[in-house]
């Protein structure tokens, strides 16, 4: 059998010589981590500061430029080893990233791409008994500066060459994230010993046809030196109790068994049915001897994408056992600067986060990693769906070697160790590259230089054709599908709109109607209690302070975030102020989008917002911070992404209601659409009989008596499909923006009762109250708030549940800043 032993023990990290770093760091040998990083061994010795504190990231640039060592010795007993024709090889499953591997002295070879595995015969250098196992890690930037100087400049969105090496794009900064350029063994290390052969490549291709499911079980098969004597090889494949067998002949290195499984049970998206899944079984026999064995489990399910034509363009539509399903989504970034600190943990909070807000669609950002193990797992169980970006972004990259090879070899390992997930839908050639060299002026910069074309349009679609033709790939996000057609193009297959966020305001997401949105976004800053941790100023946090502008890494952030406050909302007064204003203006942009993107479908069938998740604690798109703590997007995107949305929405011929229902059971009920005056005092009405079908819309034109305000600075309409008050699933239209309406000075009683695991605010409110948020990680850190961002009319109450293992000032829960509401701003309040 194959066996393996860790080798992530014993390990030593050392800085080879160089002038430029701290003395302390210089002459130690520090206590290393595998998997890990530099960043955080030396933080774990106390040699550098936190680089997600405060603006210490500025203080350590210096660590990527230096070279590092990590050094350990293992104990090796003999066993299996080239005397009786055994084979052992280190396997490397992460380095990060231009790496020299030795053992006892002798170099076993070097590697340049951190996406990929390798693996080196040690035969010849092992010892029985003590060994010797160096990595030594050069620059990433010197490497990639060298390969830049060598092929020629090309272009990209940030100044340093992320393009140049196979590298975590990010790490070298973003308009989200820090420049920490890591470097060390960031994945798992060890030594396999195995005899006469093993499986090497295990690819399952699961398809459904009509009440049948079939695996064709793709196997490779490397043979040792003793492989004359081993007799015939067998190849056998389980699952749900069938089997198949294939008899290799003599030199043979590939077999495809192939298990028919009778009315398999389906696996659906979230929303849409179950997730089961069947445990797959492949094992490796010489005679009666197994050899080998690879298990995982895997999903019956179909998918395709629908790209057909039609009178508003060309679609783009996920179809999964042929029901096509609206990709209620979110971008996914790399959760931490140094990957390997998320745990399993972490991702099933993240994901579940995910769940929570309704999201049933993924995309993994073509600027990080290809995601783990575990995060499929939990993606496969939770049932979301998953585009995975290839990794390039916002750059044009070289199609010279040696990263032509290392690109061809990192897309086919990811190819096949992705197979076996039913979550995985759907495979993106780069991020926003074909678009970049459309508009962004490359082609001027690059002449006749390559970009990364031959990738996304040749040697990607080229491999997943041999390796996974089960899959959908798309040339880049955004892409449109044929060159004559603008790679943005909204009609036409997927789009990015920057735009707003970057130009103009956010009721503009209503100018367009595309196919399907792969990006778009709007700023937040973090949670308080994320900022008050990260930002050590004891005056304490200001808008304009050095520490804030730092976690502002977009350009000109501010000013956006200023601008688009100036459009909707009362000016801040101070920190506080600002601090709800600007996480409140993000949550309503997004809604806005979102509703409007989910008010066409079928004509759009996707609405991925940018972004779940941030790696640090930083001013960004993410609806959960750095810390994990939930922003109001979150709970606005909870509403948005619900399966049932009642949503007003302007049309050409007036204001409409629209009932969008994203559930297997049909929506019937009656709606009833008020149009009040801030007091609560009816100025006119209508009822609407809900009668919507599952997984579509429909639209009502509002009458003219309701639908328009005698004064819009003092009346609003309030779609309410009945309930007991509060938000529930009501949906509100004010005629003015926040600004210019005549609101009164918030008025409410509230009062606080113990709860399990901490305490419920009721608020009453005695005027409207416009998005109310309780803020309790003001108070309690570890303090989380079960909604946010609830309207209420005069009369109206509604319950926040707050979990805290502290004990809570009352007042301080049912006041400013912690209690929060629009007209609070108000004169008087």
């Amino acid at each position: 059998m194959t066996s393996w032993q860790s080798l992530h023990d014993g390990w030593s990290l050392t800085a080879v010589d160089d002038p430029d770093i701290p003395a302390a760091v210089a002459s130690a040998r520090v206590p290393a981590t595998v998997p890990g990083c530099v960043h955080t061994d030396l933080l774990a010795a106390g040699l550098i500061p936190d680089p997600y504190l405060d603006q210490h990231e500025l203080e350590l640039g210096w660590i990527g430029h230096t070279d590092w060592c990590y050094e350990t010795t293992f104990h090796w007993p003999g066993y299996g080893s080239g005397a009786d024709g055994g084979r052992v090889e280190l396997v490397c499953a992460g380095l990060d990233t231009v790496a020299t591997v030795t053992l006892n002295g002798v170099e076993l070879g070097r590697t340049a791409n951190m996406h990929r595995g390798y693996s080196f015969d040690v035969r010849p250098v092992l010892r029985v008994g003590a060994n010797v196992l160096r990595v030594r890690f050069d620059s990433a930037y010197r490497y990639a500066e060298a390969e830049q100087r060598r092929l020629g400049a090309r272009p990209k969105a940030y100044p340093t060459p992320f393009n140049f090496v196979r590298k975590m794009a990010c790490n070298f900064g973003w308009d989200w994230g820090p420049e920490l350029v890591t470097a060390g063994i960031w994945q798992e290390i060890g030594l396999r010993t195995w005899r006469t052969a093993r499986l090497a490549e295990v690819r399952p291709q699961v398809t459904v046809a009509g009440a049948e499911g079939r695996v064709t079980v793709r196997v490779d098969v490397d043979l040792a030196d003793d492989r004359t004597a081993a007799g015939p090889l067998t190849v056998r494949a389980t699952v749900a109790g069938e089997v198949a067998e294939v008899v290799l002949a003599p030199g043979q290195r590939t077999a495809e068994p192939a298990v028919t499984v009778a009315d398999p049970e389906l696996w659906w998206p979230r929303g849409y049915g179950g997730q089961p899944r069947y445990p797959l079984t492949v094992t490796l026999h010489a005679g009666d001897r197994e050899l080998d064995t690879w298990q995982r489990r895997i999903g019956f399910r179909s998918v395709r994408l629908e790209t057909g034509t039609d009178e508003h363009g060309s679609a783009f539509t996920v179809v999964v056992n042929d029901l096509p399903i609206f990709a209620r989504g979110v971008n996914w970034i790399p959760d931490d600067c140094f990957p390997h600190r998320v745990t399993r943990q972490r991702y099933a909070e993240r994901l579940r986060q995910a769940c929570d807000a309704g999201v049933n669609f993924l995309r993994v950002w073509g600027g990080g990693r290809y995601e783990s193990e575990d995060f499929y797992d939990l993606a496969d169980e939770l049932g979301l769906l998953v585009g995975q970006d290839f990794l390039f972004s916002c750059a044009a990259y070289p199609e010279e070697e040696p990263f032509r090879t290392e690109v061809r070899a990192e897309a086919a390992e990811q190819i096949v160790r992705l197979a076996s997930h039913p979550s995985l839908v759907l495979w993106f050639g780069n991020n926003e590259n074909i678009w970049g060299w459309h508009d962004w002026g490359w082609r001027q910069e690059l002449a006749d230089r390559s970009w990364g074309a031959g990738y996304y349009f040749e040697l990607l679609p080229g491999l997943l054709s041999e390796l996974d033709p089960t899959r959908p790939y798309w040339p880049g996000s955004p892409w449109s599908g044929r060159p004559e057609i603008h790679p943005n193009d909204p009609a036409h297959g997927s789009t990015h709109i920057w735009t707003v966020w970057n130009q103009i305001d956010y009721s503009h997401y209503r100018d367009y109607l595309p196919r399907f949105v792969a990006e778009f976004g709007w700023q937040g800053p973090a949670s308080y209690a994320t900022l008050r941790r990260a930002i050590s100023d004891p005056g304490g946090l200001a808008v304009d302070s050095a520490a804030m502008a730092h976690r502002q890494k977009a350009g000109d952030g501010q000013l956006k975030l200023t601008r688009g406050l100036a459009a909707h909302l009362p000016a801040p007064r101070d920190f506080d102020d600002w601090h709800y204003l600007t996480q409140l203006n993000q949550a309503r942009a997004m809604s806005v989008g979102v509703e409007h993107l989910r008010s066409y479908r079928p004509i759009c069938m996707g609405s991925v917002v940018w972004q779940l998740n941030d790696c640090w604690p930083v001013t960004s798109w993410a609806a959960v911070d750095g810390d994990g703590r939930r922003k109001p997007l979150w709970y606005a995107l909870r509403r948005a992404y619900a399966d049932r949305l009642l949503t007003i929405q302007p049309r050409q011929d007036g204001l409409a209601l629209v009932a969008v229902n994203d559930g297997g059971a049909p929506w019937t009920g009656r709606v009833d659409v008020t149009r009040l005056t801030l007091a609560g005092e009816p100025r006119g009405k209508a009822s609407v009989e809900l009668s919507v079908p599952p997984y579509s819309q429909m639209r009502w034109a509002l009458p003219a008596d309701v639908a328009t305000a005698d004064d819009p600075r003092a009346e609003l309409l309030v779609a309410d499909p009945g309930g007991d008050g509060g938000d529930g699933g009501r949906s509100f239209w004010f005629f003015a923006e926040d600004h210019e309406l005549a609101y009164p000075s918030a008025g409410y009683d509230a009062t606080v009762e113990p709860a399990p695991d901490g305490v419920r605010v009721r608020v009453t409110a005695r005027t409207i109250l416009r998005d109310l948020v309780l803020a309790p990680d003001r108070l309690d850190p570890a303090a989380e708030v079960d909604e946010a961002l609830v309207t209420l009319l005069p009369g109206e109450s509604t319950t926040f549940t707050v979990r805290s293992g502290m004990s809570l000032d009352p007042t301080a829960l049912t006041t400013r800043p912690v209690l929060r509401c629009v007209n609070d701003l108000v004169p008087g309040f």
